[in-house]
């Protein structure tokens, strides 16, 4: 007798929206596309798309989540050959440039859509962004600065020059991580 038992489905689809949605999102923003302009660039009906996403917002922190953990997953995979608090800061600020320079369609979406801008889901962005975060925030704290040094607004500064990188990248200036490499030396050289 034949077997008749159906394989669990696989749902590539799913993964086909977040695609398209973060390159869409990342593109022209947010607000600029529908759930409609994502069906079509997948080939798919609108109304197929309310299956795997009820609503755009929901899309969006699907697209949010996955960003987030490209991110972690780059990062944590720098530090994991790195001891020294300095070379660890500076492999997480290299994996970092790289993914938003060169690679994510995902990064750029959690550089452009800040929780504020979507009121309805803020609760849930805000703690995903946060967490990412944190990584920075533990290993500012792990370097030896002076007591008076602010952590907080190092980590801030920090993050805040790398994720602006975006908005002047040039190949021609160096590549991602010579960026990253530069970036914190320069800091270390007026902190040290």
């Amino acid at each position: 007798m034949p077997d008749t038992t159906r394989a669990p489905r696989q749902d590539n689809r799913r993964i086909q929206l977040l695609d398209a949605a973060a390159a869409l999102f990342a593109e022209h923003g947010f607000h600029a596309v529908s759930m409609r302009d994502i069906a079509r660039n997948v080939g798919m009906l609108p109304g197929s798309m309310y299956y795997h996403f009820p609503s755009k917002n929901d899309l969006l922190l699907a697209t949010y989540e996955e960003g987030v953990r490209q991110l972690s997953q780059r990062v944590d995979l720098a530090l994991a050959d790195e001891d020294e608090p300095w070379a660890r800061l500076e492999a997480a600020c290299k994996a970092h440039a790289e993914i938003l320079l060169n690679e994510s369609d995902y990064a750029q979406v959690i550089l452009s859509v800040f929780p504020r801008d979507v009121a309805a889901i803020s609760d849930n962005l805000k703690p995903l962004r946060d967490g990412y975060e944190d990584r920075f925030r533990i290993l500012i704290e792990a370097l030896p600065l002076a007591a008076d040094v602010d952590r907080n607004s190092l980590r801030l500064m920090l993050l805040g020059a790398l994720n602006w990188s975006k908005n002047w990248y040039n190949p021609r200036h160096g590549s991602p991580r010579e960026i990253a490499t530069d970036m914190l030396a320069l800091l270390k050289r007026s902190l040290v």
